[in-house]
């Protein structure tokens, strides 16, 4: 069954906000020196539970995320100008 834009709109802000958290939490890990000048980027995570896998293979196909494999998705480029 086809899901709605609404669903997809949803479930790519969930996608986002996985990713941010995902990266904040990465950032404030003990023993990062905030002097080093290095980040870790968080480039891939396995998506959000409560939508579904097909969603998110609609969503790859919609070339909204790059499926990485394992179950890993990343988000296209045109939406990461957009992640902030």
């Amino acid at each position: 069954m086809p899901h709605t834009d609404a669903e997809y709109k949803l479930a790519l802000k969930a996608f986002k906000k996985k990713i941010k958290h995902a990266q904040l939490e990465e950032d404030s890990k003990l023993g990062r020196s905030p002097l080093s000048g290095t980040k870790a980027r968080i480039l891939s995570v396995q998506p959000p539970t409560g939508h579904g896998r097909e969603i998110w293979r609609e969503l790859a196909e919609k070339g909204h995320l790059i499926h990485d494999g394992g179950g890993f998705y990343s988000l296209a480029p045109e939406h990461k100008s957009n992640e902030a």
